[in-house]
């Protein structure tokens, strides 16, 4: 599958669901996220993960999800309930799933497991589609094996930087999920930055993780706009309340969609007249400027803007 052929899923809000909950899953498939992962992992206690599997299927298979892409985080691969959460969610929801969400790898290896055991299912049910499969990396390991796991498999269609286990696997001093705290700039811009670099290359998407403290918006709108200043797409809401914030960031406005089009039109005009570069409105616009305020015109396509 090539880039052109991969499909294309705005991810400008990941909502994050307890799978053990179908009130939330009810009010989730509602919601105005772009994008829900209903939990297997850890928002889910052991004994309950089971149970969590059959409410997911029912939720994906009965609610009415509108454009809401239709994911599932399942347990990592060194665990007993990896291989039972894939089977029995692609068996059990078959087309209504979209994407399966790769709980901490450390190696391509992991991600291989998963690629081929969908390959397995999907021949085996026969189904019309391709399920896209999404990865956190959250390991030390996994940061220092990104390259190669963002390369890895045609299947994949994003990179998520989960910075609570990230921080945790790194032995860092952070006090609260996704906080910079007091370390002199942003504590967790090289993993992002390399995530972002490795992702874009391949040409996937790169999400970041979640944001703690889902009272503190300000702070919440502070990391979206780090984010999506180093070409990440989309963040996390582990509460409702973060999915507008994130939206709302990760969109770009009327009016910077209307001057780009406007300006990568002017660009055409005098490009084709043999001209270089062109100014238009006070900005000088040459290649490189119109491939990156075409950009903004893709974002709005995917947005429907």
């Amino acid at each position: 599958m090539s880039k052109s052929e991969k499909p294309m899923r705005l991810r400008r809000s990941q909502l994050a669901v307890p799978g053990v909950s179908e009130k939330m899953l009810t009010k989730a498939a509602a919601s105005n996220a772009d994008h829900v992962f209903c939990d297997l992992e850890d928002a889910v206690a052991p004994s309950a993960k089971a149970g969590a599997r059959q409410t997911i299927i029912e939720a994906l298979n009965q609610l009415d999800w509108g454009r809401t892409v239709r994911c599932v985080r399942v347990n990592d691969v060194t665990t007993q309930w990896c291989h039972k959460d894939i089977i029995t969610v692609v068996e059990g929801a078959a087309e209504n799933l979209d994407t399966i969400m790769l709980a901490k790898p450390f190696t391509v290896a992991d991600v291989l497991f998963v690629d081929r055991l969908l390959d397995q299912l999907e021949q085996g049910l026969g189904l019309q589609k391709k399920i896209g499969l999404e990865v956190l990396i959250e390991e030390v390991e996994a940061m220092h094996n990104v390259w190669d796991i963002a390369h890895c498999c045609e299947r994949l269609e994003c990179l998520i930087f989960g910075m609570g286990d990230y921080a945790a696997s790194q032995g860092m001093s952070v006090k609260n999920i996704g906080v910079t705290g007091g370390y002199p700039g942003d504590v967790f811009h090289h993993p992002r930055y390399q995530l972002t670099i490795a992702a874009r290359a391949a040409g996937i998407d790169a999400v970041d993780g979640p944001f703690g403290n889902f009272k503190n918006t300000d702070g919440y709108v502070e990391e979206c706009n780090r984010a999506l200043t180093i070409g990440m797409v989309g963040k996390w809401a582990i509460h409702p309340s973060q999915i507008e914030p994130a939206l709302d960031v990760f969109s770009p406005s009327q009016e910077e969609v209307d001057f780009a089009r406007e300006t990568i039109d002017v660009y055409r005009k005098a490009e084709a007249e043999g001209i270089g570069s062109v100014g238009h409105k006070g900005t000088m616009v040459d290649a490189a400027s119109a491939r990156f305020f075409q950009n903004t015109v893709d974002r709005a396509d995917l947005i429907g803007m």
